[in-house]
């Protein structure tokens, strides 16, 4: 997978663009940036300035018009499986949750799992223990119609740890709930970062959120315009992939 020796970012880009098809809008522009492991990480921008296009990029769920990203030192251009990088190292979570309405909470957790090497019962157990992390051990036999919506986007964060993914991607994961539930997802999120070490990369139109993080990154018209590291949070100590 051409992966360099002694890459020490989780994340890098080189002079990164991507053009819309009618070639006339640059989505985004000469990007370059870099996430070590273990950061937290805020993109804003007002719409249409290429956050979500850059946390795309970034997940392999898209691919730039010119330039390069490098995920763990891999060379995106040159890996073979896309598909198979992005779901053993990557979760997702998404302003609209995608859960499976026929299935419980836990079994919408175990989805990613069902190409993987575990057994039934394991992938049962590690479901539930990460629907306990998340706040939801009591709900797991829910039916997502009977969740509330900052609980069916709990059960997302759950689904998108499934596979012990070396970083979280989210894209306006609060973006449909309101105050209460996204504040349980704000200090989810610090959770993960503060006590399991967990990588995250998120696009907010939430200042208070943007505010939380480590550093926050701020678009424009396809660029950046700042990168600005909290002095309040210090650098974490990089920590192996998430585990429970």
């Amino acid at each position: 997978m051409n992966k360099p020796k002694h890459d020490p970012f989780l994340f890098r880009t080189e002079q990164l663009c991507k053009l819309y098809p009618d070639g006339q809008v640059h989505a985004v522009e000469d990007v370059n940036i870099t996430v070590r492991r273990g950061e937290y990480v805020a993109i804003m921008g007002p719409s249409g300035s290429g956050k979500s296009t850059l946390l795309n990029l970034l997940g392999a769920l898209d691919r730039p018009t010119s330039g390069e990203v490098y995920i763990d030192g891999m060379r995106l251009s040159k890996v073979r499986n896309v598909d198979r990088l992005r779901s053993r190292m990557l979760g997702f979570v998404f302003q609209s949750f995608h859960l499976l309405p026929i299935l419980t909470a836990v079994e919408n957790v175990q989805v990613p799992m069902f190409e993987g090497r575990l057994s039934a019962s394991a992938r049962i157990a590690r479901a539930k223990e990460l629907l306990d992390l998340v706040g939801l051990g009591h709900r797991i036999h829910h039916m997502p119609q009977k969740l509330s919506v900052g609980e069916r986007q709990r059960v997302a964060i759950a689904r998108a740890l499934a596979n012990e993914p070396i970083a979280l991607l989210a894209d306006e994961p609060t973006g449909n709930l309101d105050s209460v539930a996204a504040e349980g997802i704000f200090e989810l999120f610090a959770r993960l970062h503060r006590e399991e070490g967990m990588t995250i990369v998120l696009i907010t139109h939430d200042e208070e959120l943007g505010r939380r993080a480590q550093r926050l990154v701020r678009m424009q018209d396809g660029h950046i315009k700042s990168d600005v590291f909290s002095a309040r949070r210090r650098l974490r100590t990089p920590l192996p992939p998430f585990a429970v």
